[in-house]
């Protein structure tokens, strides 16, 4: 549910990087922010535990243009991807606009992705949203690894709804711009269209 702040003109909007442990949200989130103008970003800010994984989320609020006459303000979480973090990742989901599942390709990690997927629905359920509503991409990430799954695989198992998909090496930069823009796309027509109704 994106923010109006009239004496600002923003419009802020909250995009939330979701997928199983380790699969590479926060490595997109520490890209973008390395590769976005210091006017066009704020802070970020990482929790992290002693095995670098994100414990709470990465924050980072992104200039992405105007809709009539307003500032379109993204701000960027990742949710923690291990399973007694349930708590963390349903709170993180409220007020989201935008969803990217980043799944991990690597065959060892097959059952992981399809059970966060399946965990990703059941908390924004009971957080009154529906996955089939929101605007919603998927990256597959990790496409270097030796052991990587066939992209069409992956695509069968995980993205039945046919939502724009991305094959990326987020810890080169490969794909993650690509996926950002795809969902700020699908949130700014969301916009757009509630604006005119």
């Amino acid at each position: 549910m994106s923010f109006i702040n009239y004496s600002s003109r923003e419009i802020n909007c909250k995009l939330v990087y979701y997928g199983p442990g380790l699969c590479g949200k926060t490595t997109n989130l520490q890209h973008i922010y390395d590769k976005t103008n210091p006017d066009a970003k704020g802070k970020m800010i990482s929790l992290a535990t002693e095995t670098e994984r994100t414990l709470f989320f990465d924050f980072l609020p992104l200039s992405l243009g105007e809709i009539r006459g307003f500032k379109t303000r993204f701000h960027l979480y990742t949710v923690p991807g291990q399973v007694f973090y349930e708590a963390s990742r349903k709170l993180i989901l409220k007020s989201v606009d935008g969803v990217v599942f980043v799944a991990d390709s690597q065959e060892a990690r097959f059952e992981a992705n399809i059970e966060s997927l399946e965990d990703l629905r059941g908390n924004l359920v009971d957080a009154g949203y529906n996955l089939d509503k929101l605007p919603f991409v998927i990256q597959y990430n990790k496409r270097d690894m030796p052991n990587a799954m066939p992209v069409d695989e992956l695509r069968r198992a995980l993205n039945e709804r046919n939502v724009p998909d991305f094959e990326a090496v987020a810890v080169k930069g490969e794909g993650v711009f690509e996926t950002l823009k795809a969902v700020a796309k699908l949130v700014l027509g969301e916009l757009k269209g509630q604006k005119k109704g």
